[in-house]
């Protein structure tokens, strides 16, 4: 069964977008997948990507994901850490 990623704020999404570019120095948060597949060696293109392998694709969002993830948390403690 496929993994759809669902924000559950769907008013997040602006904010998201603005960290992944933020995060990867891109213009655009699309355009960081594209840089991180090229810096990895994974041969993603523009438009159709069924030929992709599944551990490809896991490498391009697991990587981005993850540094997401690590700036959150980053700034949420910072954020506690002001508030002492």
């Amino acid at each position: 069964m496929a993994r759809r990623n669902k924000i559950l704020v769907p008013e997040a999404r602006e904010g998201l977008d603005r960290l992944k570019a933020e995060l990867m120095n891109t213009a655009t948060p699309d355009q960081a997948k594209y840089e991180i597949a090229e810096d990895k060696g994974i041969p993603l293109k523009h438009g159709y990507n069924g030929d992709l392998s599944t551990r490809d694709a896991g490498k391009l969002g697991g990587s981005i994901g993850g540094q997401m993830v690590k700036e959150l948390v980053r700034r949420a403690q910072q954020e506690l850490q002001d508030k002492k």
